[in-house]
C-alpha cells in the first residue's frame, strides 16, 4: 500500500492506496484552529497520533511526499513562510520514517501531475485543475461543496495527496518492470554463460 501526503501547516491531505491503485481511504488533517495548534510541534502531534492507528490498520510499503517550494515566484510564499513549511515537511518525513520504518519519496507537483496525465495549461490555477480531472476520471474521489458550489478547503489538500500517491503507484510499478526487465537480462546471460562454459568441458 502506499501513503500520499501533501503537507501544510494549515491542512494536511493524505490518501492510502491499494497495490491495484485504488483509493482505500482519502482525509486530512485540518490545523487552522490557533488556539488548539499554537505550534507546529502541535500540529506535528497531532499527525503522530493518526498515522500510528494507520500504521496498525494498513501495511504501508511505500510513503511519498510532495516536496515544498524550493523558488521563489511573483505573489507566492514568503520566505519565512517557505522556511516554515520546510521545517514542518521535514518533520512529518522523519514521523514517518519513524513510525514505518520507510524512507519517504519525493515528487514536485508538476512531475506528479504529469505522471497522473494531468495537464495544467498556462494561466490554469493547478488546484482547480486537479480536482476537475479528479472528479472526471476518479469515482473514488469523494468531495464536499460549500453553499457557494466550491470545493470546502481540504479537498484541495486532499487532491493533491492523491495525485501524490497515485504518481508514486505509477513510479513503483515502473520500477518493478525495470527489475523484472534487467533480471531476465540477467538470467539470459547467465545461461549463455553456462552454455559456454559447458560446451568448454566438453
Amino acid at each position: 500500500m502506499i501513503l500520499g501526503l501533501d503537507i501544510s501547516t494549515s491542512i494536511t491531505g493524505y490518501t492510502i492506496l491499494d497495490c491495484h491503485n485504488k483509493i482505500i481511504r482519502q482525509s486530512a488533517w485540518d490545523m487552522r484552529n490557533k488556539n488548539k495548534f499554537k505550534t507546529i510541534f502541535d500540529k506535528a502531534e497531532y499527525i503522530k497520533d493518526d498515522l500510528l492507528f494507520i500504521k496498525a490498520q494498513f501495511p504501508i510499503e511505500n510513503i511519498c511526499i510532495e516536496q515544498p517550494f524550493m523558488f521563489f515566484n511573483s505573489g507566492g510564499s514568503s520566505a519565512k513562510t517557505m522556511a516554515i513549511l520546510q521545517r514542518f515537511n521535514g518533520i512529518i518525513s522523519w514521523i514517518c520514517y519513524d513510525i514505518f520504518k520507510k524512507e519517504p519519496n519525493y515528487l514536485t507537483a508538476s512531475r506528479a501531475r504529469k505522471l497522473c496525465g494531468i495537464d495544467i495549461k498556462r494561466g490554469q490555477k493547478a488546484k482547480q485543475v486537479v480536482i476537475k480531472w479528479l472528479v472526471e476520471n476518479e469515482e473514488d474521489f469523494k468531495i464536499e461543496y460549500t453553499p457557494k458550489g466550491n470545493p470546502k478547503p481540504k479537498y484541495y489538500d486532499i487532491a493533491d495527496s492523491i495525485v501524490i500517491a497515485k504518481a508514486g503507484y505509477y513510479l513503483f510499478e515502473e520500477g518493478k518492470k525495470l527489475t523484472c526487465y534487467h533480471k531476465d537480462i540477467k538470467d539470459e546471460n547467465n545461461k549463455k554463460s553456462i552454455k559456454k562454459n559447458d560446451k568448454r568441458r566438453a
